[in-house]
């Protein structure tokens, strides 16, 4: 039977919450720029066929003439929907693409026009959410020219590049963690520091400024246990629910297990999620691979694609092109200086080479792996390549894992622990439902909890929120505060296997 939580999910008719604000103003930005996004690509399309003028019966020219044909029929298609989101029409049934969710979807469509809730306004967040993205891919699905196309891929490009002081200091860090690595690996104490650390860099990704791993030196890692104690309590009021001691504890009593992270954002926080990686394979006995699980399907704008985690290794592998911007200039090299103006030494792209070099390294041996194989393509959803990633596109809550996809649950049931990265990932874990934020997280994982090791790490972006102490929550109620949906705030929650489950 499946599991049917006591309370509502949110929606846009509550006009205070953030759905309201998504369907009014964040879908239709996102919207808008996948048509621009489009229009450009068309325009350069065009520009390349114009070059062909005087060999009309070219294939090529036939071929580019066609794909902006197609281009220009996706914009149509997305510009409609656009038009009927804002006047509240009723979402249509997605359009038969070749994938497997489509009756997914459109099964739940139907159940919602029965109570009349199946128009933007109306019907839950989490599935109008996701049907969003998964009816914008229906209109590359069935084209022969834009079906491996990913409209989201130059901005994340784009924004990761923003990050690259960040990916070389932290390069660093991990270069002088691995000149103590005997001596950490001999001191559970500053083994459980470290890990602190990295958790909080995972939680945060880019979201805010933090100390995350930049700033440690060599001595600051052998005095970690007791810097670390300000910087802790400094942060400690934005972690409304804090389970990092439990899940250490519980990390420290495995030896050589897998791992497993269930993929957010592109870019900084997938660098942030390989560095996590890293550090558990390379400096504690306790972890010897790792499965990461990407979407296969472009998905709120920045979620990971195997194609990006590709790219993201070969980017950072020539990071003196992709981060051309922050090598030290011939000037400062010759007057002695041993950085540039962000603080970045010419050496710092030596670490992050060899920390991307050993990450290579343990994808070609199979100790780094995606769910579903590296050149897996978006079009693969219904294929035996894709087929292990296709849940995560699902609209489906996780409550009910174990019978809506039982070859899934039961490769996460072998895994030492699995991550659940990000603000989706935690609203299909307690079902984005109307939950009072003092509900225990375990409870709202309904039967999900107890299947397999789970830990998840969420800034607060909706409003959805759990295991939140009730003294807490009623005094930033009663302060104003936006803690739910702000980004300020954050949760750390783990739930250990149960029993029967081991």
């Amino acid at each position: 039977m499946t599991f049917k939580a006591p309370h509502p999910p949110y929606d846009p008719t509550d006009k205070a919450g953030f759905s309201y604000d998504t369907v009014i103003r964040r879908w239709p930005i996102i919207i808008t720029s996948i048509i621009d996004e489009l229009h450009n690509a068309c325009h350069f399309l065009v520009l390349e066929s114009q070059k062909l003028e005087g060999d009309a019966d070219s294939p090529k020219k036939k071929a580019l003439e066609e794909k902006v044909a197609e281009g220009n029929g996706i914009v149509a298609k997305i510009s409609k929907l656009k038009y009927e989101m804002a006047r509240d029409r009723a979402l249509e049934p997605i359009p038969d693409d070749g994938e497997p969710s489509r009756e997914v979807y459109n099964k739940e469509l139907e159940e919602l026009a029965l109570g009349n809730r199946n128009t933007w306004f109306t019907a839950p967040w989490l599935y109008a959410e996701c049907y969003l993205y998964r009816l914008l891919w229906s209109f590359f699905a069935v084209t022969q020219h834009w079906q491996k196309y990913d409209p989201f891929r130059l901005s994340k490009v784009k924004t990761f590049k923003h990050s690259g002081a960040s990916v070389l200091k932290i390069a660093t860090t991990l270069h002088e963690l691995g000149k103590s690595k005997d001596e950490l690996i001999s001191d559970p104490s500053r083994l459980e520091a470290i890990f602190t650390e990295m958790v909080q860099m995972c939680l945060w990704g880019n979201a805010t400024d933090l100390s995350l791993l930049t700033h440690l030196t060599e001595e600051d890692i052998r005095n970690l246990q007791t810097v670390e104690k300000d910087a802790q309590e400094a942060r400690s009021k934005f972690i409304l629910k804090d389970d990092q001691h439990a899940v250490w504890n519980h990390v420290k009593t495995l030896k050589d297990a897998q791992v497993d992270f269930v993929l957010d954002n592109s870019g900084f926080e997938l660098f942030t999620d390989l560095v996590f990686a890293d550090f558990l394979v390379t400096y504690t006995p306790h972890v010897n691979s790792i499965v990461f699980h990407p979407k296969i399907i472009p998905w709120f704008v920045s979620d990971v694609l195997p194609q990006d985690f590709t790219e993201t290794l070969q980017l950072l592998s020539d990071a003196p092109t992709f981060l051309s911007d922050l090598l030290p200039s011939s000037s400062a090299e010759e007057s002695g200086s041993p950085s540039n103006k962000n603080g970045i030494s010419a050496d710092a792209f030596a670490h992050l080479k060899s920390m991307v070099d050993r990450w290579q390294d343990y994808v070609s041996k199979g100790i780094f792996k995606l769910s579903v194989p590296l050149d897996t393509p978006l079009t693969a959803s219904g294929s035996d390549k894709g087929k292990a990633a296709s849940f995560w596109t699902t609209p489906y809550p996780y409550w009910n894992l174990a019978i809506l996809d039982p070859a899934l649950i039961e490769e996460l049931r072998k895994s030492g622990l699995v991550i659940f990265k990000g603000d989706l990932n935690y609203r299909k874990l307690t079902g984005d439902i109307k939950w009072p934020s003092w509900t225990p997280f375990q409870e709202a994982l309904g039967p999900l909890a107890g299947e397999f090791p789970l830990l998840s790490l969420r800034t607060n972006k909706a409003d959805v929120a759990v295991g939140v102490p009730k003294d807490v929550a009623e005094k930033l109620d009663a302060a104003g505060e936006k803690w739910r949906v702000d980004g300020r705030y954050a949760l750390i929650s783990f739930v250990p296997a149960s029993s029967k489950a081991e």
